[in-house]
């Protein structure tokens, strides 16, 4: 037993050595990133910023390259068929959790054939109304909505989308009924709301905070469990009373199934170290997103948690799936 016992011992310190060794000279070449949505969007943009840092570190560029398609479908399936030598990365999101309610079946299993390797950031949506609506305060809207039930209705950019989810969650939380209105973008859906057509609507932070600044819109609560810098006066909707209402569109980097765990690492530690620096985090602090420190192991946690959570709300508000 003893020389079988020392030949697996052998075979597992190999192993290790090896990829040791391969992660060490990882990259050798250009890093290949899909965005899995058209250019331009949040999380694309916050992709950038930290890697351009990252490609500075590791002497390397990192390619973004958006592959669009079936919401978001059509990206996350080449980067789980693709080679899982780190070389091709997957721009991931909450709009992962957010398939899978829209979806009756998919072409991977988004927890089995990834590997997540680090998150990005959070970026806080912004719990808006018309001015002309006269809501203060969260407290005024619900109030609003329970003396007449189902007569109120708030907006999303489309079903699925992270301003209807955080909608959902919003609304079963305080107990209200109100009517989904869905748009297809949010072009339209925050015009009414400006309007006043629409009652209430989740807008992420970025675009929100000007038109609070210009009155066109009032900010009632962000959905982060923390305030948001950009808007230290406006409460979070937990202080409002509703911490089951708070919602997280995150972003992160995952990669194929069976990467080594050595290039996982080493890329986990050049994002975060990417995060600190003053340059990168001022960039982002700009566009309102919140960094946040985790290893691999806490993504991959947060990234389970964050997709079970979204399949109770897809069960409990009744999101039927698209196809």
């Amino acid at each position: 037993m003893r020389p079988i016992r020392a030949f697996c011992i052998g075979i597992v310190a190999a192993c290790l050595a090896a990829s040791a060794a391969l992660a060490q000279d990882w990259p050798s070449r250009a890093v290949l990133v899909v965005s899995p949505f058209a250019a331009g969007s949040a999380n694309d943009i916050v992709a950038r910023i930290v890697l351009d840092s990252v490609a500075q570190q590791l002497g390397q560029a990192f390619v973004i390259e958006n592959r669009a398609g079936g919401g978001g479908i059509v990206g996350v399936a080449s980067v789980v068929r693709a080679e899982p030598d780190g070389y091709t990365l997957l721009l991931s999101s909450s709009s992962m959790s957010s398939a899978v309610i829209l979806h009756r079946s998919l072409p991977y299993d988004a927890l089995k054939d990834l590997q997540p390797i680090v998150i990005l950031g959070v970026q806080p949506s912004v719990l808006v109304a018309a001015p002309s609506k006269g809501y203060k305060t969260v407290a005024d809207l619900v109030a609003a909505a329970k003396a007449k039930p189902g007569a109120l209705n708030f907006a999303s950019a489309g079903i699925g989308s992270a301003s209807h989810i955080a909608g959902e969650r919003f609304r079963l939380a305080a107990g209200i009924t109100v009517q989904h209105v869905p748009y297809r973008g949010p072009v339209d859906a925050l015009a009414d709301v400006m309007t006043g057509r629409i009652d209430f609507y989740f807008l992420p932070i970025a675009p929100a905070v000007p038109l609070i600044a210009q009155d066109k819109v009032a900010a009632l609560a962000v959905s982060t469990p923390k305030r948001a810098p950009l808007l230290p006066n406006v409460p979070t909707i937990t202080e409002a009373g509703y911490p089951n209402a708070e919602y997280l569109f995150w972003g992160g980097l995952s990669a194929p199934a069976k990467t080594p765990r050595a290039i996982i690492d080493k890329l986990n530690g050049a994002v975060r170290k990417a995060l600190e620096a003053p340059a990168v985090d001022e960039k982002l602090a700009h566009l309102g997103v919140q960094t946040m420190q985790m290893s691999p192991d806490e993504y991959a946690k947060f990234f389970a948690d964050d997709m079970a959570a979204t399949i109770k709300l897809g069960k409990d508000a009744h999101i039927e799936p698209t196809d």
